[in-house]
């Protein structure tokens, strides 16, 4: 049986915002797997684990039972299920924002201005404690989906609900007015998978995998061949993780530097590189960096 393979499994969202980046984030670990959404696991060739695809809804509950070792999951859910696991590290993709939206013509502009109303909300636990935190007495009304439909409905005064560009909330006549939770995806563990010294060293395999995955992120390999004399200028110029390193070419009086640059402001350094008299750049992707 699954349950009793004598693998260790991570649990993954099955078909939604957080899977693509998911799947990718494993697979960029070096992981070999079919992943298929009809199918409840996907067995990895070259490690020691089992993903599932399951709801993210029931990920944090399947985490904190041992049904899954591991989790990726949006904070949000996470939160919100009052799961009992260990957060090994934010993921950096999956990103949202739980936030209340009033009426286009509402006169709510602080938040007290909450004070009475009712509001509409999937997330109810997050959002008595942001309530609570900021002295307001609401009355929560639980919704299970279109939560956007609510005002107009007048199921609720205003809604919760998350928001990631905030244009479905002006389609239903509504304007974002203060942020509950900035949320992005986090890989979990279950807390007996923690203190198990056998899959503790799995895990810590697999956190030296993602790290180096994370550190590498928005980065790209910089080569470039310059004259000698030109490389106190280029070292300047060019923002590396360390000193870069400087080899000598054939040619006397060239030399071939190699570094790495944030995606982020690459164009604005290699035009610099140009005028100090960098030539032949060659500039690649970086997979993985392990400090």
């Amino acid at each position: 049986m699954l349950a009793t393979n004598g693998r260790m499994k991570i649990a993954i969202q099955r078909n939604g915002r957080l899977t693509e980046d998911s799947v990718a984030l494993l697979r960029a670990c070096g992981l070999s797997f079919e992943f298929q959404k009809q199918s409840l696991y996907s067995p990895c060739s070259n490690f020691d684990l089992d993903v599932l695809a399951i709801r993210d809804d029931d990920i944090p509950e399947y985490v904190q039972d041992g049904v899954a070792d591991l989790g990726i999951i949006g904070e949000n859910v996470l939160l919100e299920r009052s799961a009992r696991v260990h957060q090994l590290v934010p993921l950096g993709f999956g990103g949202c924002k739980l936030m209340i939206s009033v009426p286009q013509r509402s006169a709510v502009r602080k938040i007290s201005d909450l004070n009475g109303l009712r509001i509409g909300t999937t997330y109810p636990t997050i959002l008595k404690s942001f309530l609570k935190d900021h002295k307001v007495r609401s009355e929560i009304v639980e919704l299970s989906g279109s939560v956007e439909l609510a005002p107009s409905l007048n199921v609720a005064d205003v809604i919760c609900d998350i928001v990631s560009t905030g244009t479905t909330a002006k389609m239903y006549g509504l304007r974002t007015f203060c942020t509950v939770l900035e949320s992005q995806a986090v890989l979990v563990a279950n807390l007996a998978s923690m203190r198990d010294k056998k899959k503790r060293a799995i895990i810590d395999r697999l956190m030296i995998r993602v790290q180096g995955s994370q550190e590498a992120g928005g980065k790209r390999y910089l080569m470039m061949n310059a004259p000698a004399n030109s490389v106190a200028r280029l070292k300047r110029v060019i923002p590396s993780l360390k000193s870069p390193t400087v080899v000598p070419l054939a040619e006397t009086g060239m030399v071939a530097i190699h570094s790495v640059v944030a995606e982020d402001v690459f164009w604005d350094v290699m035009e610099k590189l140009k005028k100090a008299g960098a030539s032949d750049i060659i500039v690649v992707p970086i997979e993985t960096i392990i400090r």
